[in-house]
């Protein structure tokens, strides 16, 4: 029997064909076989890796609601002192912030702390406060800004005890302009130099807080007397601060 053209090649190429798909077939077995044995093999593990995660993630919302409240709970105290306090049940007010202190931690425990302080200087117990405000200056936990104020009012509350250099060197990172505390602070450096007789720094000190802006006005009235007496002129324009300090009924009579 002849053969018909090309058939030859029809047949190669069908058993290429075929054998083409029982390579496929045996290669998916083979992966399934892999990803069965994967699946057994490490299943579970990454079962329960993945269930952590979904856990930790939960407890983690949990623990982040738990302490928004606790917060949240923690200034509403705080602000029920200050009430107390503002009505003048000192006592009542001191009793509730130390509760809170003892029970809080971070910027909560420092204002806590803080009001005690405040509390103690207005009854008159000095030593107390300064002991208070010392323990917000030292904390690491307290945040930067009740930590550099509570410094400042330790200085203050102690000033006549303190030797000048332990003021200067306390707070002289502080007195520099620009900085949130650069009055307050700036004060007390110069009140400090005076102490050692340093009358020219002193006054340069007393000259720069006049006339620093953002610095409270009746702060400023003192540095630029205290400037003035140190022989330092801290006022830039003349003309424009005796305008400024001329009385309100003198402006209104030349009105008329």
């Amino acid at each position: 029997m002849a053969l018909i053209p090309g058939s030859g090649k029809n047949s190669e190429e069908k058993k290429a064909a075929e054998d083409e798909v029982i390579l496929r077939e045996i290669d998916d077995a083979v992966r399934e076989d892999q990803y069965r044995e994967f699946a057994t093999r490490y299943g579970r593990p990454l079962l329960g890796v993945v269930l952590a995660g979904i856990l930790a993630f939960g407890g983690y919302l949990f623990w982040d609601a738990r302490q928004e409240a606790a917060l949240e709970a923690q200034s509403e105290r705080l602000v029920a002192a200050l009430d107390q306090a503002g009505a003048g049940n000192l006592e009542s007010a001191d009793s509730s912030a130390a509760a809170l202190a003892a029970e809080s931690e971070g910027g909560t425990k420092a204002a806590a702390l803080l009001m005690r302080a405040g509390i103690a200087m207005d009854q008159g117990r000095t030593a107390d406060a300064v002991k208070l405000y010392a323990e917000v200056a030292s904390s690491s936990d307290a945040p930067p800004a009740l930590r550099d104020l509570a410094s400042i009012r330790e200085m203050s509350a102690s000033f006549d005890t303190r030797k000048p250099d332990e003021v200067i060197a306390r707070l002289e990172p502080l007195a520099v302009p620009g900085n949130a505390w650069f009055g307050s602070a700036g004060e007390l450096v110069a009140m400090a130099y005076l102490e050692k007789g340093e009358t020219a720094r002193a006054g340069t000190l007393f000259g720069e807080i006049a006339r620093a802006e953002d610095v409270p006005e009746t702060l400023r009235t003192r540095a630029r007397q205290m400037a003035g007496l140190l022989g330092v002129d801290a006022i830039e324009d003349p003309d424009s601060f005796i305008e400024d300090q001329r009385l309100p009924g003198a402006n209104a009579a030349e009105a008329r």
